[in-house]
């Protein structure tokens, strides 16, 4: 029982360093980019208030 939630963390543990990771360049991204500020703006609040999806969202349909 305990290696099973031992294990479990540290998948979870990966999947945090991994979304960590696409988040922060998906608004490096967001903030470079060329749309106007009320669009940056709507996607930097998308991407971290909405876990996950928000960053893969950006990637598939926010940038032209």
């Amino acid at each position: 029982m305990l290696t099973n939630v031992l294990a479990m963390g540290g998948y979870t543990g990966i999947l945090g360093i991994v979304y960590l990771i696409l988040v922060i360049i998906a608004l490096i991204d967001i903030i470079k980019g060329s749309m106007d500020s009320t669009k940056k703006l709507i996607w930097v609040l998308v991407t971290i208030f909405v876990p996950y999806v928000g960053a893969i969202l950006y990637f598939l349909i926010g940038k032209k």
